[in-house]
């Protein structure tokens, strides 16, 4: 009787640690958010990151930075993709990497991030959650080469304005990671698979002030310095007080990944228009929304928990 109880211990163990399998996309170096993103997915350690892809603009230079961050935290064994480069345009952290090379990095870096991503998702045992937290081009790309992953994967992403714009106005606005490359968006909204969005409506009031801020500021923890580090070097910085975080967009998808406690969802069917709205349509998609809050408090205690307090892995 006691070996059977003692299995039975064993498997809810085994059980209880199996974590979300995740593949990031994410379009790091633009807007710092998803620098917050990438340290509060690391440091809750609810999830098993399996890959990082850049994307957008010049993802060359964006592996360097998500490598030298990956090195800060100690997690280089998070393999790097790179995505499609669309431009040179210069990332807005640029001078946290200018004497870094990946030369000394240890780590895995793909040249090829999205067929890694590809055939990450083929071969995986359980279904994969593709964090999308940037422009779709790279997720969009992979539909092209390989629509079967849409049969082994969901996607829950940082993306579009149902009812809520941006600073939190009443009205629909035409959301950036949607709008940057609507065919994209639109190729990703059609594949066959489960999407959740976090739109405006919820995450474009995400914003760390006072005490909140500086308990994440003032933290020798070395996933809060990434954040802080690269958040006062951040080409934008000066538009932001002292005290406060910029709009924080991209953590709310990181946190959905594992967990919808602290939003409510509601499924909508949207398609998306020719500015590159998302428009509720009863013609179409089913897209599962993060549409209100229900503990936004919940959340930022919780992000600021991963960053001051992270989990080991």
């Amino acid at each position: 009787m006691n070996k059977y109880l003692f299995l039975l211990l064993w498997l809810f163990s085994c059980s209880a640690m199996s974590l979300p399998q995740i593949i990031l996309d994410t379009d790091i170096g633009d807007d710092i958010d998803d620098t917050w993103a990438l340290m509060y997915l690391l440091g809750a350690g609810k999830v098993d990151l399996k890959l990082i892809v850049t994307a957008c603009d010049d993802t060359e230079t964006k592996v360097k930075l998500v490598a030298r961050m990956l090195e800060a935290v100690g997690r280089t064994d998070i393999p790097i993709g790179k995505g499609l480069k669309t431009s040179n345009k210069e990332i807005n952290q640029l001078s946290w990497i200018d004497k870094y090379s990946l030369d000394s990095y240890k780590g895995k870096v793909h040249e090829d991030g999205v067929q890694t991503m590809i055939e990450m998702i083929r071969n995986a045992k359980e279904p994969i959650i593709l964090c999308v937290i940037g422009p779709m081009m790279n997720i969009a790309k992979a539909l092209e080469i390989a629509p079967d992953i849409a049969q082994k994967a969901r996607v829950v992403s940082m993306a579009g304005s149902i009812y809520i714009g941006y600073g939190g106005k009443e009205g629909r606005d035409c959301e950036y990671n949607v709008c940057r490359d609507a065919e994209s968006a639109r190729k990703v909204f059609s594949a066959p698979w489960e999407i959740t969005i976090i739109p405006l409506d919820t995450c474009g009031t995400i914003i760390l002030k006072g005490d909140k801020y500086r308990k994440v500021a003032e933290s020798q923890s070395p996933f809060a310095k990434v954040v802080i580090d690269n958040y006062n070097i951040w080409t934008n910085r000066k538009h932001y007080p002292r005290d406060e975080s910029s709009v924080l967009y991209d953590t709310l998808a990181c946190y959905c990944t594992c967990s919808e406690d602290a939003v409510e969802i509601k499924t909508l069917n949207l398609s998306i228009d020719k500015e590159g709205k998302t428009i509720p349509d009863e013609n179409g998609k089913p897209v599962r929304c993060a549409l209100t809050w229900k503990d936004k408090e919940q959340f930022e205690n919780s992000l600021i928990e991963a960053l001051i307090n992270p989990v080991k892995p």
